[in-house]
């Protein structure tokens, strides 16, 4: 069974004056959980579609896999909310940086082993990819049109993988990290290279959204929203050019601007 990741739900609209009833989209929110080579590893709220690529995604990002052909069998059982997974090696993970934990759906802070694994795994970018200021105006304005359901619902986060002129996949979350998570999969599924794509994402650039995109691999990353500080610092260390603020006919480069011509 395919669970709906947004359903029409009745309201109360006050406008103009009135309050009067009618319905509306609602986005769907469930849990997830993952156990790892027979173990309970996390539990994620999130949104209920593409779950596998999450849950490979998710798993790529701290550190556990690599590559599709570590995994011995993953199984999704949309139902329950549970995903589970078998690697062919062992996990080794001790208690100093493990434990079983909920993941909300902003995520932040309750990720406890967020700076030893992120040191493990974040890369530091070759990129040579250059994009023009109309390309980057042009991939945002793709992410925009791809995000049907943020059109409808306003209630979720929206990423995008793309090629220097058009849109390879976009993921849809209430999640932030879940979404970028979910494009992580697609690619380790897929066994695509990114040294050559670009991520385009919908939120604020913070610093664990950065460390997501240096962790797939790409070199520049576009925002209609703006950085952290901290995140420009990551940027700036990581070799990955930051473009926020993309609204209109303007944006800003943070980090990197060598990629970024006229």
């Amino acid at each position: 069974m395919t669970i709906e990741i947004s359903h029409s739900n009745k309201i109360f609209k006050f406008e103009n004056g009135i309050l009067q009833e009618q319905f509306d989209e609602i986005v769907s929110e469930h849990p997830l959980t993952i156990f790892l080579n027979g173990e309970e590893f996390s539990t994620m709220v999130c949104s209920p579609d593409n779950l596998e690529e999450l849950t490979l995604g998710f798993l790529a990002s701290e550190g556990f896999i690599r590559r599709k052909d570590e995994i011995k069998n993953i199984h999704i059982n949309e139902d329950k909310g549970i995903a589970y997974v078998d690697l062919y090696a062992q996990t080794t993970t001790s208690h100093e940086f493990h434990s079983k934990r909920f993941i909300g759906s902003c995520c932040g802070k309750s990720r406890q082993f967020y700076f030893h694994n992120d040191a493990r795994t974040a890369k530091t970018s070759t990129s040579e990819l250059i994009l023009t200021s109309k390309q980057c105006l042009s991939l945002m304005k793709q992410l925009q049109n791809s995000s049907v359901i943020f059109q409808k619902t306003g209630g979720v986060h929206n990423a995008a993988l793309l090629s220097t002129d058009e849109l390879i996949i976009s993921r849809t979350d209430i999640g932030r990290h879940n979404a970028l998570d979910k494009i992580f999969g697609y690619c380790i599924q897929n066994k695509l290279s990114v040294r050559d794509k670009i991520i385009a994402f919908s939120g604020r650039i913070s610093s664990e959204v950065l460390l997501k995109a240096a962790k797939i691999g790409v070199g520049i990353i576009l925002s209609k929203s703006a950085p952290t500080d901290l995140a420009i610092k990551l940027a700036e260390e990581l070799n990955i050019t930051t473009v926020g603020f993309i609204r209109g006919n303007s944006f800003n480069v943070y980090s990197h601007v060598k990629r970024i011509v006229e």
